[in-house]
């Protein structure tokens, strides 16, 4: 083990999704998510990631027209077991009938277990927009349902359907979350029906219910997609919408009537259902 270490504290005033995506695809090593932003460590300096997320930051600048404040704090630490630290700084949750817990951490004796490693930049339960997404499956997705999860990540909202006795597909256009998901599925001893790198458009099958926790403007992109491989009087499940963006995605599922929103902090998730 090296003698030091850094250790990048990053936060982010708004589109913490895209800045998520952006670490994603740039980062050679994981993140941590918090409420503000991110934490990342690395046995080497950081300078490229701040430079990279300020470049990133003004693009976003321009394209959407707002000011988005971004604050970077590079520390030197000295080296000690942090992994154990950030173990032991992740919290289990519940979120309605399930409990999601490190494998580090005793599983629930009262509700259904879901075991999830927060190792990677990917759902974990903690974010709203996934906590939300898992109330919706826990309230809407039955036993023999046929449900697709569309930006699959983790593959936690497929696993969660799946432990309520759903037949699940997933699908995500990253393959590093292919392969997060099939991880996370074997972890809880379950098996996605069909698991694929791509869109959705890609299925011939039809969902009783499809769940697609993105962002705003892929939703939009993608709102024929989805209402394509929904089954007649299926329900849709949209998060990662962020409270102001939650019109402008209405607009394009007009078709729909909302059953219901779930709100938690700036986020909203949509249940809709074909009129």
């Amino acid at each position: 083990m090296q003698e030091h270490y850094f250790e990048l504290v990053v936060n982010v005033s708004s589109h913490h999704a895209l800045f998520s995506d952006f670490l994603a695809d740039t980062l050679p090593v994981g993140f941590e998510e918090t409420d503000s932003g991110f934490i990342i460590r690395s046995d080497d300096e950081l300078d490229t990631i701040v430079w990279g997320l300020e470049q990133f930051r003004e693009a976003l600048q321009k394209a959407t027209g707002e000011n988005i404040e971004l604050e970077c704090k590079q520390t030197k630490l000295k080296s000690s077991d942090w992994v154990k630290i950030y173990q032991d700084s992740v919290q289990p949750l519940s979120i309605d009938k399930f409990y999601i817990h490190p494998t580090w951490d005793e599983p629930s004796k009262d509700l259904i277990n879901i075991a999830i490693d927060p190792a990677l930049a990917f759902g974990t339960g903690h974010h709203p927009t996934t906590a939300s997404a898992l109330r919706a499956i826990a309230k809407y997705v039955k036993k023999g349902d046929r449900v697709l999860d569309v930006g699959c990540g983790s593959g936690i909202l497929g696993v969660a359907a799946i432990k309520l006795g759903a037949v699940v597909d997933a699908c995500d256009t990253d393959i590093a979350c292919i392969e997060n998901s099939t991880l996370n599925a074997e972890l809880n001893c379950v098996k996605f029906n069909n698991l694929w790198e791509g869109s959705c458009s890609m299925t011939k099958e039809s969902y009783d219910i499809v769940v697609a926790n993105i962002v705003a403007d892929v939703l939009i992109f993608i709102a024929n997609d989805l209402k394509s491989v929904l089954k007649k009087n299926g329900i849709l499940v949209l998060s990662g919408i962020l409270d102001k963006y939650e019109s402008k995605v209405l607009k394009f599922y007009q078709d729909f009537e909302i059953k219901e929103k779930i709100a938690q902090d700036e986020w909203v998730t949509l249940i809709l259902k074909a009129r």
